[in-house]
């Protein structure tokens, strides 16, 4: 028998391909048929966690099947986000892919178990949340140009705490201190909630931290607060100016979307980036997202990649400016 030609080989491979294309594209389809697994790399209880249940909970409600929260923390969220990479490629572990595990960790640790570009399928971006600049009540300065000023004035005498290295927090002030050419010396917490009970009693003078941590008390006036962080301003505090306003083109926020296993057919990215958008336009999600100073960001797989790549290389010139290390 002559061997076939290699037309007809061509054809034979696209024949039997055919089924396999079409199984996936029906599997895509009809995601998800049974209940998925979301992995949140930070502890329960904190404004990620929350914005992830509530997530889930739309995402329950739009779906018809569970979305279970696995809170898998530790080293900057390097261990959620291995255990996302090595999961199954089949849809059903997704979790928690952002500034910090794909942006930031890449130069604040020596080694990763995982590869921020190649080890993932990038579903869609979820939210963004600025931090917010604010101070004890004891500093004389009431707007951003009188804190300059006063940085000008007495260089090293003011310090800024936050809630760890090589967060966006303290890379929120390093590049405050960069755009401004001021001097305030860094002190290290384990937490923003330590940091800020130093700051109300006047241990400290500035601070950054996410909006969700310190606005009870920005709220009840222990605090003055004087910009988020965001280029624009944000819903849950609109008299308060961004930092853009003073110093053009500030824009460093903490910002997460939803990742699973690389491997993901692009009609299953597809049918996922789709469902998340719907979960993410519902009004109760919105509520909740706008109360923990977070705005919901539905960009699609492509977008969410491609806001990666140019975030890397901004958080390694500000991790080297800043001297932070994990080890």
């Amino acid at each position: 028998m002559s061997e076939p030609s290699p037309t007809r080989r061509l054809l034979l491979a696209a024949s039997l391909a055919l089924p396999s294309l079409a199984r996936a594209q029906a599997e895509a389809g009809d995601w998800p048929r049974q209940p998925v697994r979301y992995i949140n790399l930070y502890a329960a209880g904190g404004a990620n966690d929350i914005l992830s249940r509530v997530f889930c909970q739309a995402m329950t409600q739009i779906t018809g099947q569970q979305f279970v929260v696995e809170n898998r923390t530790g080293a900057g969220g390097t261990v959620g986000s291995d255990a996302i990479a090595k999961a199954r490629p089949d849809g059903y572990t997704v979790g928690l892919g952002g500034v910090a595990n794909l942006a930031i960790a890449p130069s604040l640790f020596p080694t990763l178990p995982y590869d921020p570009m190649r080890d993932y399928s990038f579903i869609t971006g979820l939210y963004r949340q600025p931090n917010i600049l604010f101070i004890n009540n004891d500093v004389p300065a009431r707007s951003v140009p009188e804190l300059i000023a006063l940085l000008k004035a007495s260089p090293g005498k003011y310090n800024y705490a936050t809630g760890g290295a090589g967060t966006t927090p303290h890379l929120c002030a390093e590049m405050f201190k960069m755009m401004t050419g001021t001097d305030m010396p860094f002190v290290q917490y384990r937490g923003g909630a330590p940091a800020l009970l130093d700051l109300m009693a006047g241990q400290v003078h500035v601070m950054v931290d996410n909006l969700a941590g310190p606005i009870g008390a920005i709220r009840d006036g222990k605090v003055r607060a004087l910009a988020v962080t965001s280029p624009e301003r944000n819903r849950l505090l609109p008299d308060l100016p961004a930092l853009a306003e003073f110093l053009p083109g500030f824009d460093l926020t903490s910002w997460n979307g939803m990742i699973a296993p690389a491997g993901l057919p692009p009609a299953q990215v597809l049918r996922m980036a789709s469902l998340a958008h719907q979960a993410l336009q519902r009004p109760e999600l919105i509520r909740s997202f706008t109360d923990n100073g977070a705005t919901p960001w539905p960009v699609g797989p492509e977008e969410y990649a491609a806001y990666i790549r140019t975030q890397e290389p901004i958080m390694r010139r500000l991790v080297k400016l800043s001297g932070a290390s994990a080890g």
